[in-house]
């Protein structure tokens, strides 16, 4: 448990470096040139590092442990952290509508250079990185922080496409096109942070987990066990809790039956691997072992 949350540590400290690199460059030159889709996706970016650090903090709190106040853990602070990502991602897209409706107001003509295409190919093959660096990342040490924010950064790169797109736009003398790249990029900054909100609330509201079908064959097929119901699980892709209730021989002596329910507790953990806490409520079956 420590070591991987040290290696996600080690991850957001990464790319906490590479998306604040990106996001510079693309504020700096989008000031200088006075392009909104530039400059809006600079903001985007910076938020990317904004997240990191966000990330940095829910990963130190959630790595705590168990404590009297919170004797179940403090995971589902990373959760919150996740929330928090998608909450940034929505006042950007809100940010990047004022600036839109200012511009509308005013077309400005953008200064258009090699250099606008040099920073975009640049902070564009930095975003690709990152994206599938913390995307494998995330898989390996199932991190669901890590997966958001490689989904956030994924945007990015749609987003810096749309950004090439209106420079080009502006090139051959269309500049107002530069207004609905902006408005483009907004559409897929609300995607993304609905598409980051979604799994994380599922967390926090407890959604299920595991097929209970497929739980229940595995509990089924624990000798002794003659029947097993109100299966339930939650939790998250690398910590899932299990609650179910098995249907033992009335007959079987108290001892027989906690070998029982500690038998279906083992063999879920080795068929889940995820699955971390079983617990187990034993009840007398009403029909005889065959």
């Amino acid at each position: 448990m420590i070591k991987r949350i040290q290696q996600v540590r080690q991850v957001l400290v990464f790319t906490l470096v590479l998306n604040i690199s990106v996001a510079a460059a693309k504020i700096i030159y989008g000031y200088a040139t006075d392009s909104i889709s530039m400059l809006s996706d600079g903001f985007h970016s910076f938020s990317d590092g904004t997240s990191n650090i966000i990330g940095l903090i829910g990963i130190w709190i959630s790595s705590r442990p168990p404590d009297e106040s919170h004797p179940y853990g403090h995971r589902k602070f990373e959760t919150l952290s996740v929330i928090a990502i998608a909450l940034l991602i929505f006042a950007s897209g809100l940010g990047i509508l004022r600036e839109a409706y200012q511009r509308i107001q005013s077309v400005n003509n953008i200064e258009v250079t090699t250099l606008s295409f040099i920073v975009m190919a640049v902070t564009l093959a930095v975003n690709i990185f990152v994206m599938q660096y913390e995307t494998r990342k995330g898989r390996e040490l199932k991190s669901d922080f890590l997966l958001a924010d490689s989904m956030h950064t994924r945007t990015d790169i749609y987003i810096s496409l749309s950004v090439v797109i209106s420079l080009i736009a502006a090139k051959i003398g269309y500049p107002f096109i530069d207004i609905l790249t902006a408005l483009i990029i907004v559409v897929f900054i609300a995607k993304t942070g609905f598409s980051i909100l979604k799994p994380a609330t599922d967390v926090l509201t407890d959604s299920a987990c595991i097929n209970p079908d497929e739980i229940r064959d595995a509990t089924n097929s624990v000798k002794g066990v003659m029947g097993s119901h109100h299966i339930r699980t939650r939790g998250t892709e690398n910590h899932v809790n299990i609650d179910l209730h098995i249907f033992v021989d009335p007959e079987a002596k108290t001892r027989d039956s906690h070998e029982v329910a500690h038998s279906v507790e083992e063999i879920l953990k080795n068929k889940f691997p995820a699955v971390k806490d079983v617990v187990i409520h034993v009840e007398p079956s009403r029909r005889r072992p065959s």
